[in-house]
């Protein structure tokens, strides 16, 4: 078909990369077409799309892609997470330099629109005070931590694009992300620069063992507990709304207690022998925010497909099937 639109996943084969490369493929849709790029080869993508391997700190990089693209996804940043010890010229190189290199290329080519993605660790301490976190919040974050110079970079690359929309006329739409679940077969990520397994990974697996889990803190305390693939069904929108900007929350709008996590987690992955719940209101607390995503339900027509449970009973189908 003549008329397809390319869609650039650029960060295909990262964790949500291949989510949205499967979600995206998974359409019988004439319309778009879809390319992914990414620093490393990744099998899982590869098989279903034209991957082209670059770096996107590198300039000279971008002329491996196509002119003719219609929408950047732009998942290829630095963050802890993935950061051995701790290299914050990283964040600059990848998160600021390479953003730049993406918006030029946009530019140049005449790229209708492009996506990125933000964290929320500018705005998530607003969350002791109240759980709710609005896409409109002021930026209030610690500058002596690990993850400062990376939250900085990130809302450095997201001031540049606002600023080619203003003066290109660059459609944008920045999706501001809090964590993230899905299934993979990592279950580990670095805190302080040091690999450590997921906490709701340790507790899947103690509850597949039936052995005890512990209750930190106040089990009362609320978190959005958004699945990749309510995310990828965002992003997908983002990519075909008559819209010229838009600043959007990530989540499902809804704070599930700690309680209720784990009470979940227990029900869906135990086996015949349930784990005991034991409270432990000395140890520290888990973090609580809610994401208001008020605007991209009204601007995106978005409406989370996943509760709480549901998205643990498909990440246990996605746990059997491996894909990921």
């Amino acid at each position: 078909m003549k008329n397809k639109k390319l869609v650039l996943i650029l960060g295909a084969g990262g964790g949500t990369g291949k989510y949205l490369v499967d979600y995206m493929t998974s359409f019988s849709d004439d319309s778009y077409e879809v390319v992914g790029a990414g620093r490393h080869r990744c099998e899982f993508v590869e098989n279903r799309i034209p991957y082209i391997q670059m770096d996107i700190t590198q300039k000279e990089e971008f002329k491996k892609l196509p002119d003719n693209i219609y929408a950047v996804i732009d998942l290829a940043g630095a963050m802890p997470a993935r950061m051995k010890d701790y290299h914050p010229e990283q964040y600059i190189s990848t998160n600021i330099v390479g953003t730049f290199h993406i918006l030029e290329y946009c530019r140049k080519h005449h790229v209708d629109r492009a996506i990125f993605t933000q964290s929320f660790g500018d705005i998530k301490d607003h969350a002791e005070k109240n759980p709710v976190l609005t896409p409109s919040m002021t930026p209030s974050f610690r500058y002596d931590t690990d993850h400062t110079i990376y939250v900085i970079s990130k809302n450095t690359a997201v001031e540049m694009f606002k600023c080619y929309n203003a003066m290109y006329g660059l459609k944008t739409f920045i999706f501001r992300l809090p964590t993230i679940y899905s299934w993979s077969s990592n279950d580990s990520y670095y805190v302080d620069g040091v690999l450590r397994k997921r906490a709701w990974r340790i507790l899947i697996d103690k509850a597949c063992k039936g052995e005890p889990v512990e209750i930190w803190g106040d089990g009362s305390r609320l978190k959005d507990m958004v699945y990749v693939k309510d995310f990828c069904q965002m992003l997908f929108k983002a990519c075909f709304v008559d819209r010229d900007y838009g600043y959007y929350n990530v989540g499902t709008g809804v704070g599930t207690s700690l309680s209720d996590q784990i009470k979940g987690i227990i029900e869906v992955f135990g086996d015949e022998k349930k784990s005991e719940i034991i409270m432990r209101p000395d140890l520290p607390n888990a973090p609580q925010y809610v994401m208001d995503i008020s605007d991209a339900r009204n601007e995106l027509a978005y409406e989370p497909h996943y509760s709480y449970l549901e998205m643990l009973k498909d990440m246990k189908i996605e746990k059997e099937l491996n894909r990921f």
